[in-house]
């Protein structure tokens, strides 16, 4: 199926995995609401929520570009009327803004942990619910795909070693997850399907260069395009065929019949990390 007129609302969309989704739907002609913080560009970062918007538009999509801090609910309220105004609605919502410190207990500055919990898990409740009315027309009207939450998250690895380290961190992207298996049952009733989407390896983000490795990870990394390709499989699934799933991308994409993968690679020469909380 397609995703053409479709109006996809995504938050931390002015770069990496979500600029990614935003450009791979647009080849298609969704709608995308680039909603970020980045409204100027950044010393070290690229891109803004209108070079996104302009790539967009380029790619043969329709776009709007919001500037939002997702730890607001009251700008997240009003930014997604804005964006059912000017599109006539809401058909997906992704939740891809994050916040990463791969650091333990003993020494995270409380104020970061807040950071990661309103930005990771908080931030998934505020834009879910805010976008509910939207996303319910959008399945009551019988589309064929339907209403659509998909959160960057993790499939549920209990195993200690993901929370020896960085327990805060594993603790926020964990509760998106369970954030996706409540709203699957509790959006039932509204035709709506939910999921979380993660990598099997590493992505290369400005995330991973900056904050969680650097160049030597980067080079053991594959490239945003292969998010971008699992989450468009996912968002344009019929129903609620995939809902309720912690999916991660090369899996989803095998079953939908791909087998080649070596077009991701960051570095061709590169060998593969597996991304945390993999297997």
């Amino acid at each position: 199926m397609s995703l053409q007129g479709k109006t996809l609302f995504i938050t931390g969309a002015s770069r990496g995995i979500g600029r990614e989704i935003a450009l791979r739907a647009a080849r298609d002609g969704a709608n995308i609401v680039i909603a970020a913080k980045s409204a100027e560009p950044h010393a070290k970062l690229p891109g803004t929520i209108h070079s996104v918007a302009a790539e967009v538009e380029a790619a043969g999509g329709k776009a709007l570009a919001l500037q939002l801090d997702v730890r607001d609910e009251n700008a997240v309220k009003a930014a997604m009327a804005q964006a059912a105004e000017h599109f006539g609605g809401i058909d997906a919502l992704i939740n891809n803004a994050g916040a990463i410190k791969l650091v333990g207990v003993e020494k995270l500055e409380p104020k970061r942990f807040d950071l990661m919990f309103q930005i990771n898990t908080r931030a998934v409740m505020v834009c879910s619910q805010a976008a509910l009315p939207y996303l319910k027309s959008s399945s009551a009207a019988g589309k064929q795909s339907g209403g659509h939450i998909l959160s960057l998250s993790p499939p549920l690895n209990l195993d200690p070693k993901w929370f020896a380290s960085y327990g805060p961190y594993t603790t926020t992207k964990y509760g998106m997850s369970m954030l996706t298996l409540g709203m699957h049952e509790e959006f039932r009733k509204y035709g709506i399907s939910v999921n979380s989407l993660w990598p099997k390896t590493v992505i290369a983000t400005a995330a991973i260069e900056f904050e969680a490795g650097g160049p030597a990870v980067m080079k053991a990394a594959r490239l945003p395009a292969i998010m971008a390709d699992a989450a468009y499989a996912i968002l344009s699934s019929e129903g609620r065929s995939l809902s309720g799933r912690l999916l991660i991308d090369e899996k989803i994409l095998r079953e939908q019949g791909q087998s080649e993968f070596e077009q991701y690679r960051y570095d061709p020469a590169g060998k593969l990390m597996t991304d945390l909380f993999v297997d």
